[in-house]
């Protein structure tokens, strides 16, 4: 232990307590996005759902392939009821057997095709969820990130406001402005506690939604750095690989099982079979005094689909049918995707111009329009109501900016959901 002798023993609780709160702060680190996604990957419900249910189409696909279990057969045959004596009659038997079933043609193969179809099915759903929650984990944190930034930003507004506040009753005190100037003051610090008030409110929202995913952890302060997104490839880029997105894949997987489910209906016009073997033994003597011989049977039973009409053809015209219906839903999602990637696109262009509108002009336009009325005011050569007018501006130009630059982020997130980066 390191002692220092110049503190003096009375003065070493407060530098514990020091030390204390510094390492509390250490532990309660602000949390920044990538932190938060891998938080929500780590312990979803909905993600390990599909897991498992991609594992039980996966054992199913394997019990699936199997011969149906063999059949034992046994009983006693031919038994009089009148005396119930085993020896009396010469066709009392005892039957033992085995019988196998064979399913028709190769409807085994096709049944556990299609049960690896739909483990396919699910596996891609995992990864769309995957891909979804991702998105939605972003959007709901830059959400919360604007709400917590817009509170420091009138925070910072409102201190300036305050001294506004200040300064027109000074002058009001010595008759240079007029009363209806300290009001006009005292209106806007009033509206700015009361958009305060709401902007807390969407956080306090933001941060209930943001648990959804990673529990207690929404409640820690957010990294006051811009959340940094991954890069976006070519439009064209992604577009191309819409029809390989996962919510497309989802669908394929399910055509693809469908079609299994034809082939499986098409099998049903062949004849099911089964084959069995059977072992006999007879009770009793033969009339010259030797024991009867014991017998063996060897059987094969065939079913017949003669009669398809109301059976076989229906059943394989609802598969077709069925097969139809999910080729034309993966087709409608697949726009629904290019029609997501055209609007988010678009949205991402122009609010990226917007953006570099207001970083290069703007925001300086506006800051110096504040400056240059407060000097004019204390110069007392503007109104009072220009200066306030001309600090709104600035505020509602700085939120703009925040806002708007969320909003692209929040596109960007969606755009990486149909391009499957940054997993």
């Amino acid at each position: 232990m390191i002692v220092y002798p110049f503190i003096h023993r009375h003065g070493c609780k407060p530098l514990l307590l020091i030390l204390m709160l510094s390492v509390a702060s250490t532990v309660q680190a602000d949390i920044d996005l990538n932190e938060a996604i891998r938080l929500a990957l780590t312990d979803d419900p909905v993600i390990a759902a599909s897991q498992a249910r991609a594992q039980a189409f996966s054992d199913n696909a394997i019990a699936d392939g199997q011969l149906p279990d063999p059949k034992l057969k046994t009983g006693i045959y031919n038994l009089p009821v009148d005396d119930f004596d085993l020896h009396r009659e010469p066709s009392t038997q005892f039957r033992l057997g085995l019988v196998q079933d064979f399913p028709r043609g190769d409807t085994l193969e096709f049944k556990q095709k299609k049960s690896e179809w739909m483990a396919s099915s699910e596996q891609a759903k995992t990864e769309a969820a995957q891909r979804m929650l991702i998105r939605d984990v972003r959007r709901n944190f830059l959400e919360l990130y604007y709400q917590l930034q817009a509170e420091q930003v009138i925070s910072e507004t409102r201190d300036l406001f305050a001294q506004l506040v200040e300064i027109t009753q000074a002058h009001y005190a010595t008759g240079r402005v007029r009363q209806q100037d300290v009001l006009r003051a005292s209106l806007e610090l009033s509206r700015l506690d009361d958009r305060t008030t709401r902007i807390r409110n969407e956080a306090d929202k933001g941060r209930a939604a943001l648990m959804k995913w990673i529990g207690t952890a929404a409640s820690l302060p957010l990294e006051n750095n811009f959340p940094e997104l991954p890069a976006l490839p070519p439009k064209t880029e992604i577009e191309t690989a819409l029809p390989q997105h996962p919510v497309i894949r989802v669908e394929t997987a399910k055509f693809e099982a469908s079609n299994q489910q034809i082939r499986i209906a098409r099998e049903q016009f062949k004849p099911a079979w089964s084959a069995g073997l059977e072992y006999r033994k007879r009770f009793g003597d033969d009339p010259n005094g030797d024991d009867r011989a014991d017998m063996m049977a060897a059987m094969v039973t065939v079913e017949l689909p003669w009669f398809t009409e109301n059976r076989q053809d229906k059943r394989l015209s609802a598969s077709i049918e069925q097969a139809g219906s999910v080729q034309l839903l993966r087709d409608d999602k697949l726009r629904e995707l290019k029609q997501m990637l055209a609007t988010d696109y678009a949205n991402w262009q122009r609010l990226g111009e917007r953006a570099e509108l207001y970083a290069s002009q703007l925001l300086h336009e506006s800051s110096a329009n504040a400056r240059a009325s407060l000097n004019a005011y204390q110069n007392g050569v503007t109104e009072f109501t220009t200066l306030m007018r001309a600090r709104i501006t600035d505020l509602d130009v700085r939120l703009d900016d925040l806002r708007i630059r969320v909003d692209r982020a929040k596109s960007q997130a969606s755009l990486l959901y149909l391009a499957g980066e940054g997993q």
